[in-house]
């Protein structure tokens, strides 16, 4: 029988996934304990490995695409069993054998299964995209496809405006265009029928009116009922009788940045678009070659002629780029922090110079390798035992003090910041500390971490005193109740018994949740971490 997988939730914090790559595709036959795909989480991209053997028969969610979890995320069962019902949810009648190996394009949302059984062979129903997270219906700009032309996978067949820009949507399916549902000019609420992609002549009657789910509106007040579709024919060049530009949204922002007038670009690509490369390689000096128009008025002679920045070519003013998994995480947990725990700061500096000696020292045994940040963390686990208190949670009903420790190290990688967890950190020694960080550190910047490394930290070190920071302050780690900012050894004159000498300080910043640590307790704290860190040999006591 078949099994439907569904997205997992591998980590505490994740409502949603990616998939990254699938290494499996429809058909192939999976054995239990196989690597189905790379899902991108709000912490790391992992392998998710198959709970079932047999034949994968529908995958859910294409590589690229997001959704939450628990959503349908592949069927895997005997090769051609009927899995129409579980796609359906287990209320829909039997799909057609395209339905059943095929997921839906990521772009054009999928008809309902009753009506897709009763499509013709080969016939694709393509709806009004969601091209935006707050997009309810869009207005189709252009058409650059028009009924009866041939169109490729990849294919630019509209440019649709949203509520946030105009976006070029292609096509995910190959075939003849049969039908347009929404004229330039109208508006339709998201999943109402764009068009009908199919084979060549083939009888559509009825289609439209089965899968339509809302009207379009009326075209704007200034272009009349009867006036024709702008695709219905051909076009010549890239400026239409009517004055209309086209060109793609990316050619226009382009021409905009770089003050290029688009009526004097002569367009290259489908139907005389304007495409990037024209706008790129646009020669002012060719459009300027024909004559001005002489003025009607004699210039005023205090005018001065207008000047526009000059902008290297290829230079960009903006670049969009997605929003990771893990950007969006920890957008969303450090805004939750600052604006639910009221945070206030502490900040002492220490001297450091025994611990540089000690550690030298420390550092002289054969395959050991311990760092000041080691020090600040194995000092902060002893603190914590002394200071229960700083090393809680607070929850609307009971605040909660853990006896255990269990610091988290924030870690800097190439989409963001994650906290792999030292368990138990009190317990380990130096060295066992800088092993373990080390190891950790890799994982975490070769995607590698697991979420039980990330899972269940109590206190929180950031450190970034190795890219010359003197001091600075972090937003708290929920549900820890503090977390402690790690600033740069720093070589300068200090009061030593009455004496001016050359000393060497760093300087700490504790951020502490007000409702868990009063002030006293987060001083405490901080008057024994100095203990700790300025007489290295007591935390071996």
């Amino acid at each position: 029988m078949a099994t439907k997988v569904t997205m997992p939730r591998l980590s505490d914090t994740m409502t949603e996934g990616t998939v990254a790559t699938w290494l499996k595709k429809v058909g192939d036959k999976v054995a239990e304990g196989d690597i189905l795909a790379e899902i991108e989480t709000d912490k790391a991209t992992m392998e998710f490995e198959s709970f079932n053997s047999g034949t994968l028969l529908y995958i859910g969610i294409k590589e690229g695409e997001t959704a939450a979890v628990d959503s349908l995320l592949a069927i895997i069962g005997k090769e051609g069993e009927d899995i129409s019902a579980l796609i359906a949810g287990g209320s829909a009648p039997a799909a057609t054998p395209e339905a059943k190996t095929e997921a839906p394009a990521p772009a054009e949302a999928p008809a309902t299964p009753t009506a897709a059984a009763t499509l013709p062979k080969g016939v694709v129903v393509v709806t009004m995209p969601r091209l935006s997270d707050t997009m309810t219906e869009g207005t189709v700009a252009t058409w650059l496809k028009k009924v009866g032309d041939e169109v490729k996978e990849g294919d630019i067949l509209a440019e649709i405006e949203t509520d946030k820009a105009t976006m070029e949507f292609e096509s995910f399916n190959s075939g003849t265009l049969l039908y347009i549902g929404i004229n330039e000019g109208q508006s339709a609420p998201v999943d109402s029928v764009l068009a009908i992609i199919g084979p060549a002549g083939t009888d559509i009657t009825g289609v439209a009116e089965n899968f339509k789910k809302g009207g379009a509106s009326a075209p704007a007040a200034t272009e009349t009922a009867s006036a024709p579709v702008a695709t219905a024919a051909p076009i010549a060049e890239a400026t239409t009788a009517t004055g209309r530009i086209f060109a793609s949204p990316l050619a226009k922002q382009i021409a905009a940045s770089k003050g290029i007038n688009l009526a004097q670009v002569k367009g290259t690509g489908e139907n005389g678009r304007i495409t990037k490369s024209d706008v790129e390689n646009f020669s002012p000096s060719a459009a300027q070659a024909a004559p001005a128009a002489v003025a009607t008025e004699a210039p005023q002679a205090t005018a001065a002629p207008a000047v526009k920045p000059f902008v290297p070519a290829g230079e960009k003013f903006s670049e969009e780029i997605k929003n990771s998994q893990m950007r969006k995480t920890i957008a969303r947990r450090l805004a939750e922090s600052k604006f639910t725990a009221p945070h206030y700061y502490l900040t002492i500096e220490v001297s450091m110079d025994e611990a540089m000696k000690s550690r030298a020292v420390i550092n002289t045994v054969p395959d050991t390798k311990v760092s000041f940040n080691d020090m600040v963390v194995k000092a902060c686990a002893m603190a914590l035992k002394k200071h229960p208190q700083v090393n809680s949670q607070w929850r609307e009903d009971a605040m909660i003090i853990n006896h255990h420790v269990n610091i988290g190290v924030a870690v800097a990688v190439e989409d963001g910041l994650v906290v792999p967890v030292l368990n138990f950190t009190d317990q380990m020694s130096l060295s066992q500390i800088g092993a373990a960080v080390k190891d950790l550190a890799g994982k975490a910047k070769n995607k590698k971490l697991t979420p039980a490394e990330m899972e269940g930290s109590t206190f929180t070190v950031s450190n970034l005193g190795m890219f010359g920071i003197q001091s600075f302050t972090s937003i708290i780690n929920q549900p820890n109740s503090a977390i402690l900012s790690v600033g740069a050894i720093e070589e300068k004159p200090v009061v030593k018994n009455g004496q001016i000498v050359v000393g060497n300080t760093m300087t700490l910043t504790l951020a502490c949740d007000h409702r868990t640590v009063d002030g006293a307790t987060g001083a405490q704290f901080l008057q024994t971490l100095r203990i700790y860190l300025e007489n290295p040999v007591t935390m071996l006591a």
